[in-house]
């Protein structure tokens, strides 16, 4: 299921209450949720990436690697998910963003399994 955190509310609760995972290509922040599925924000920030069409090719390569990610299924709970998109990012192919957020996920499930969640 796709399902996206559209309000600043959302937003600011995830960046505020979750916990932060840095990978080479983006950042993470992560929040469980008591829902049946995990949902997704993504932000590109203009001091990180500059012009609009690299911020919009990072937005578009992070849901990307967030839709194909079989990853997630691992985890134990489901979270709300806000990726910040590094300079980096813009410059690499879709595989690059799939092994970094893979990495990322792995963390997540780390922490779960040593129930510091």
């Amino acid at each position: 299921m796709k399902a996206y955190l559209r309000s600043s509310e959302e937003f600011q609760k995830v960046y505020r209450l979750g916990k932060r995972y840095d990978g080479t290509l983006m950042s993470a922040f992560v929040l469980p949720n008591k829902l049946s599925h995990n949902r997704l924000g993504v932000t590109a920030s203009r001091k990180a990436l500059g012009k609009a069409v690299q911020r919009n090719r990072a937005k578009r390569l992070l849901k990307e690697t967030f839709r194909l990610q079989s990853s997630l299924d691992r985890l134990q709970n489901k979270y709300d998910w806000v990726i910040n998109a590094k300079r980096r990012l813009a410059s690499q192919k879709v595989t690059a963003a799939i092994a970094d957020f893979g990495s990322l996920v792995s963390r997540v499930a780390e922490t779960e399994s040593n129930g510091r969640e």
